[in-house]
Parts: C-alpha cells; sequence; structure tokens
C-alpha cells in the first residue's frame, strides 16, 4: 500500500492532466451563489437600511455612477429630504464650514476666496424634485430649464448664513454654477430674492463649456482663478464634481444630495 502522501500526490497530478479539468490550470472555478433580494422580499426595517447604506455610500462618493435612486428607497429620499435629517445634516456642514472659515488668517490681499456652487448649494429645487420623484425620474434637462427660468428656487438658509459670515470675514466669493449663460439673469434674480448678494463673480457655463462634464468645466474653471493668482481657501457644494480634481481648495465641504449624481 502506498504512504497516503504519496497517494494524494498522484491523485493530484491525474487531477492535473486529465481531459476533463474545469479550466486550464487544473483547479475547478469557485462556485458564487447569488441571492437575489427584492424590495418586495424586504420588510420596512430593511428597506430603511438598505437605503440607509445607499445614501452613506453615495454621499461617500463609493457608488458613482448613478441615474436615479434605487426604487424601495424613494419613500425614505423623500422622507429625508422633507424630514429633520436634511436639515441637521446640513446645518452640520454649514456649521464646521463655518468654525473653519473663522480660522483662517487672510492675507488681506483680496486673493483669499470662497467658491459656492448653486443648485442644492445656495439654493434648494425641492419643489421641482417634488414633482419628478425626489431622483426616481431620470434627469430631465429641459424640464429642469423650465423650472430654473422660473427664479422660484428657495434660500438654503444654513448656506445663507455661512455665505454671509465668508463675506464678513473679507473672503472673495465666487459662484462656480453648471447653470448656461442664458440663464444668468434669472439666477441673478433668484439669488438675490432668496437673500445672496454682493458676490464677487457669477461663473456660469459658456457655450463652449456644454459637453464638458462637470468635473471638468469646474476644475477648469479654479485653475483660472489660481493662475490669476487667487488662493482657493473654501469649497462648498453638493456634488464631489463640485470639489474634485485640480485646484482643489484648502477645505472642501460636501453637503448632502441623495437626489441625483453629476459627473
Amino acid at each position: 500500500m502506498l504512504p497516503w502522501r504519496l497517494f494524494l500526490l498522484l491523485s493530484l497530478l491525474s487531477l492535473s492532466f486529465s481531459e476533463e479539468t474545469p479550466t486550464s490550470h487544473g483547479l475547478p472555478r469557485p462556485l458564487i451563489i447569488e441571492y437575489p433580494t427584492t424590495a418586495k422580499e424586504l420588510d420596512e426595517e430593511q428597506v430603511r437600511l438598505q437605503c440607509d447604506s445607499w445614501r452613506f455610500a453615495v454621499e461617500a462618493n463609493n457608488v458613482n455612477p448613478w441615474k436615479t435612486i434605487p426604487q424601495e428607497c424613494a419613500d425614505y429620499v423623500r422622507d429625508y429630504m422633507m424630514g429633520k435629517g436634511y436639515g441637521f445634516d446640513i446645518d452640520r456642514v454649514s456649521k464646521e464650514a463655518a468654525v473653519y472659515a473663522g480660522s483662517v488668517e487672510l492675507s488681506g490681499d483680496g486673493k483669499d476666496v470662497w467658491i459656492f456652487d448653486i443648485d442644492e448649494t445656495l439654493l434648494s429645487n425641492l419643489p421641482y424634485y417634488a414633482e419628478h420623484g425626489f431622483g426616481l425620474e431620470v434627469f430631465d434637462p429641459v424640464e429642469f430649464d423650465k423650472w430654473v427660468d422660473k427664479a422660484e428656487a428657495l434660500g438654503i438658509q444654513p448656506s445663507l448664513k455661512l455665505y454671509e459670515l465668508v463675506l464678513g470675514l473679507g473672503f472673495k466669493v465666487f459662484l462656480l454654477t453648471g447653470r448656461s449663460e442664458k440663464q444668468r439673469s434669472v439666477t441673478i434674480e433668484n439669488l438675490i430674492n432668496a437673500g445672496f448678494q454682493n458676490w464677487d463673480k457669477l461663473i456660469v457655463r459658456a457655450s463652449e463649456d456644454h459637453s464638458k462634464l462637470a468635473v471638468v468645466y469646474k476644475l477648469e474653471k479654479r485653475d483660472e482663478m489660481v493662475r490669476e493668482g487667487y488662493r482657493i481657501l473654501g469649497n462648498s457644494g453638493d456634488q464631489w464634481s463640485d470639489l474634485l480634481g485640480s485646484s482643489m481648495s484648502i477645505r472642501s465641504f460636501k453637503l448632502p444630495n441623495p437626489m441625483y449624481y453629476i459627473p
């Protein structure tokens, strides 16, 4: 009788040279079993936990890109955006930004800049998204432009407090938005009606910028600021594309937005 070690070696060798070997490496593929789970199979608590997890992943930029919110999270996102949770989160971001802004020693040469995005950062489009499933529908730029032209977006009050603080501290305030040049006048009207005044620059998309991803368009505009000698010390936006790329600010502040993603 062969020793057990020799027997095992011969068995493995015979497997390696067998014509029925499952792969060219002589080892079977790992067995992966997926158990699909639908929203109908989840109870209320499980749906909430799933959507909590999804929102966390979205805010951390671990889920990207995405076009719509998950079907089962429609009520969850609505309740979050219309309830206290969103308000608390917006307030916390603004307060943390205010603490940082107050800690910065400005140069006094007029070159220290704080950048603000507009939509879902200074102005809230919740009335529009309430009619479009809070992100459950695929974004329709034509319908959204009709809403923008009404100049009825709501001011986000914690952001207004931060905005006024930053101005009072002596920062230059640049508004950098993905809105188009043709929407400049209605955007100014909307901002003023919502309490935002005295900014230094309002930067909108020119015709040559329309084909660019938001992250490319915005980093290019920040690059221009830096070439002009500005120091970007703070940046507030609800999208990662507002904040990432070259010429990033010393501190960036991401406002919550589980309704849509802009690359």
